[in-house]
């Protein structure tokens, strides 16, 4: 009897997985992994260009009575995105996702300030190394854009699933809540990578 027993069991198992697969519960595995795999990558980009800030900011003070409010904000809105503790669970926590969406956004509108401010400064605009540091700049937002843009579509397949019937009862029997997402308000501002401009000077 044994084997009868063996052979109920794996007739069990086998209508169990059919089941999860039917209701989407290894969709739900592939893509909370998915949106855990590309929220590091949108880390990764934001903790690249914090790492700029300091160069940028250094050499920006060699210039001669460059406006002092622009570079505070930068180091304040650096100091602010830096500060905040980011943890996996922040992509399943709507009030922290939105803190750090926040800081992020502050720190891109002071960079954003600070770049066209440094316009007015022909000598600065002529530093090779100010030079190089706007590109590696640019560089970095328009991998912070790309990482983002994988985050969403990410999310909002995974959001589809969990919002679905009948995959949304799964998500309700396996505790996956719809993940929050980044903001379409703002979000070309945001995402829109410093103007670089190496023409000739202006007569």
């Amino acid at each position: 009897m044994a084997w009868l027993k063996r052979w109920l069991m794996t007739i069990a198992l086998g209508l169990s997985a059919l089941t999860l697969t039917g209701c989407g519960y290894n969709d739900f595995q592939r893509l909370d992994e998915a949106t855990k795999s590309a929220w590091s990558e949108v880390l990764n980009q934001y903790q690249r260009r914090a790492d700029l800030v300091p160069n940028i900011v250094a050499t920006v003070k060699g210039q001669a009575n460059f406006e002092q409010e622009t570079l505070t904000r930068v180091v304040e809105a650096r100091a602010k995105a830096t500060s905040i503790q980011v943890t996996p669970e922040t992509i399943n926590n709507p009030e922290a996702f939105n803190r750090f969406q926040q800081a992020q956004g502050e720190l891109s509108g002071a960079l954003s300030r600070l770049m066209a401010v440094s316009e007015r400064y022909p000598e600065l605009q002529a530093n090779q190394a100010f030079r190089d540091l706007r590109v590696t700049l640019e560089g970095t937002e328009n991998r912070i854009t790309v990482a983002r843009n994988r985050y969403i579509q990410t999310v909002q397949e995974y959001n589809v699933l969990a919002r679905s019937f009948p995959t949304n009862l799964t998500a309700m029997v396996f505790s996956y809540d719809p993940k929050p997402n980044f903001t379409v308000q703002n979000e070309a501002e945001i995402s829109k990578p410093p103007t670089v401009d190496f023409g000739a000077p202006k007569k």
